[in-house]
């Protein structure tokens, strides 16, 4: 029960915190009238060999498909569907972000998010082992800022605050990135790669490690399919399961006429 309240007030303070910045007449001041602006709706969808993620707990290690959707503008929706390629459910993260600060040298973007973790387990249902899926609920909220060196080149933190309901799944999660972003490496008139690499330090309760991951995208100009690549390595870790060198090769699908792909792919 303590958990349970800690959680409910941890997310009441960031979505009172997003309500707030959404009311805040000085931010709207920064860029154009809010009744001016846009309203977006985009997303991705695609298939990759190995449904990973850069915390251990939340991989699936095996093919995987995923739906990634984006709704809004300053103030977005932006749901992720992951689910195995036989059609059983990973993870459902519903994430609600804001961007607070965006102007052509730096942007500041704070979001939040209840999510879904199925773990699937083989139990004993009347004397019989039976293979059933098990919900993990998970509460998480992040503070990214970017600057921007260019407009196709930036450098950025990124730091998630996890908190898990179940007394089985993790019940603190840290995760810190620095990062950069290569957006536009031109390779031909019509062909570019994007480029993502950080590293990053992940506590999962009392366990540590640092790591290093890379995202490398072949894109071509107004196409909507793209080929990507995942990997990851520790440098130091206690995490169990983390140490192995992980990739994954993914195609993706983009739709929408200003959605970018996210750099990450697998749930976080």
């Amino acid at each position: 029960m303590a958990l349970n309240t800690s959680i409910f007030k941890s997310s009441l303070l960031v979505l009172l915190l997003i309500c707030g910045l959404v009311k805040s007449p000085s931010l709207y001041a920064q860029s154009i009238d809010s009744a001016k602006m846009e309203r977006n709706f985009g997303g991705a969808a695609g298939v990759t060999n190995n449904g990973i993620s850069l915390l251990p707990t939340f991989s699936l290690n095996q093919p995987a498909g995923f739906v990634m959707l984006n709704m809004g503008n300053r103030l977005s929706f932006d749901p992720e569907f992951h689910f195995s390629l036989e059609g059983k459910p990973w993870t459902v993260l519903l994430w609600l972000r804001y961007k607070l600060i965006r102007n052509e040298k730096f942007k500041l973007t704070v979001g939040a998010h209840p999510g879904l973790l199925f773990v699937p387990q083989n139990l004993m249902i009347n004397g019989q082992p039976r293979d059933v899926i098990t919900t993990e609920r998970y509460l998480a909220s992040e503070l990214a800022p970017n600057y921007f060196i260019t407009p196709h080149t930036s450098i950025g933190f990124y730091y998630l605050r996890g908190m898990g309901f179940a007394e089985s799944a993790v019940q603190n999660t840290n995760f810190l990135t620095f990062n950069a972003n290569f957006r536009k490496i031109a390779l031909h008139e019509n062909f570019y790669l994007r480029l993502n690499p950080q590293v990053y330090y992940l506590k999962m309760d009392e366990l540590d490690g640092f790591f290093a991951s890379s995202t490398l995208t072949l894109a071509k100009k107004d196409f909507p399919l793209s080929l990507q690549m995942l990997a990851n390595k520790s440098i130091s870790t206690k995490i169990p399961d983390s140490s192995a060198l992980l990739w994954s090769l993914s195609l993706i699908y983009s739709f929408g006429n200003t959605y970018v792909p996210s750099p990450r792919l697998f749930p976080n």
